[in-house]
């Protein structure tokens, strides 16, 4: 998603925010945050709202404060017009149909910052949507690491041999050892290198990682020795294809601690849901 992407984007959901005087709230209809997010049957994106409401339940929060039912007259030819349902939808309620969306969608992953934040300056949501995808580009890289620590050892492989394979991977990724790209990154004793890498390089580590895991199951490796040798392979062919592109991943800059981040996420999530709701002033949201 480049930054004309987002400005249209941008443009597209500020137009469809309504304000509701009494609760004195943005609130936006869910006709019309369907379209905006790519959803062209009403029926698929019913069953979005609906997950929506059960995660709002699961934080305690009233679902009446966030999913309001009300009719709405539409045109439907010749003058005629009749009712459809629709919902008004806080900004929390937006926030979690997003969540819940499909993933695949450039509009979810849009949406999911544009309603966590309390502001809509463009420049917070471009830099939070890097960040979530930063982290997403974690979560994948801590799943291919898993699967390749149980397919090694189920063929013969140990904890400390899976240590030391992820090692020489590192060590051909990056032309220094893990040791050494922690203490480049000021990486504290205990935490993960990947947990200060950037998107790119978690996005690199990620390949290979899933390369070894293909090639090991398709080849039937077994043993430590064979392993390495074919993960460090994966590794040299994708620090060649950076190179390529003029890139050295071992000379990018350490990104923000991935923790620091999870938890600034979360902190985004409950300040947002505080804020938000259709009720007076004073009335406990619980």
């Amino acid at each position: 998603m480049d930054r004309n992407e987002i400005i249209t984007m941008k443009s597209q959901f500020d137009a469809i925010a309504h304000y509701d005087d009494e609760a004195q709230i943005e609130f936006w209809y869910a006709r019309e945050l369907q379209e905006a997010l790519g959803y062209t049957k009403w029926s698929n994106f019913i069953r979005v709202i609906d997950k929506a409401k059960d995660a709002c339940e699961t934080t305690t929060h009233a679902v009446s404060n966030h999913f309001a039912d009300v009719g709405k007259m539409i045109s439907i030819g010749k003058g005629a017009t009749r009712e459809v349902e629709d919902i008004k939808l806080t900004r929390y309620a937006c926030y979690l149909i997003a969540q819940n969306g499909d993933p695949r969608k450039d509009e979810i992953a849009f949406a999911q910052s544009y309603f966590a934040l309390q502001t809509r300056k463009q420049e917070l949501i471009e830099d939070r949507i890097n960040l979530l995808r930063r982290f997403e580009a974690r979560e994948r890289l801590s799943k291919s690491e898993a699967l390749l620590s149980k397919n090694i050892y189920e063929r013969g492989v140990d904890d400390r041999g899976f240590g030391r394979i992820r090692s020489a991977g590192d060590a051909a990724l990056f032309g220094k050892t893990t040791a050494a790209m922690k203490e480049q990154l000021d990486v504290k004793k205990g935490r993960p290198l990947a947990d200060f890498l950037p998107t790119l390089t978690i996005a690199a580590k990620n390949l290979a990682t899933e390369m070894t895991n293909h090639n090991t199951e398709d080849k039937d490796l077994y043993g430590e020795a064979s392993i390495t040798q074919e993960h460090v392979g994966n590794n040299r062919a994708v620090r060649s294809m950076l190179a390529q592109r003029g890139i050295k991943p071992e000379t990018l800059p350490p990104a923000e601690d991935i923790k620091k981040l999870e938890r600034r996420v979360k902190s985004e999530e409950k300040k947002l849901a505080k804020g938000t709701g259709f009720k007076k002033p004073g009335k406990s949201d619980k």
